[in-house]
């Protein structure tokens, strides 16, 4: 697989809380110019709600395959990346910078990203989504433990 090619990614989900609902409005027209098609699962404000309910409906949109990839902001990203990973075939990873983004793709084959919206200027956070989305799982070694992480989901010993 060359990664430097583009992944295959048409459908995008996002989320957020009331913390990151600015940043997600952000990402979300950024994703669109992109050519995505963005599925919106709330929240529409920034008054105040409990982020595992907006987490829970875009990891399960993921488990659906209603949209390839998942995006959570919320206020740092660690509450929704652990509702996020409660949801049977997700791996969502929290990331905070170009290495962790990449690697979350090329060695873990995340499905969901969660971020803390204020954490980051909008530019970085659309630089971030921009290069999560079209980074490329390298698979080959990665797999066994991509296939070990999947059989603790189900309840197997590794």
């Amino acid at each position: 697989m060359n990664n430097n090619e583009k992944d295959t990614v048409s459908r995008v989900v996002v989320g957020s809380d009331h913390g990151g609902f600015i940043a997600k409005e952000i990402v979300k027209k950024y994703l669109e110019v992109l050519g995505y098609n963005v599925k919106d699962v709330g929240t529409f404000s920034t008054e105040s709600v409990d982020y595992p309910d907006f987490a829970e409906k875009v990891a399960r949109t993921v488990a659906r395959g209603e949209a390839e990839r998942g995006i959570m902001i919320d206020g740092a990203g660690i509450g929704s990346s652990m509702v996020c990973n409660k949801v049977r075939g997700i791996r969502a990873a929290l990331c905070y910078d170009i290495p962790t983004i990449e690697n979350s793709r090329k060695h873990n084959n995340a499905n969901v990203l969660t971020l803390g919206g204020p954490l980051h200027t909008s530019d970085e956070l659309c630089h971030m989504v921009k290069v999560w989305l079209e980074t490329r799982f390298e698979g080959g070694r990665h797999w066994p433990r991509i296939n070990k992480m999947m059989a603790v989901e189900r309840g197997n010993r590794i």
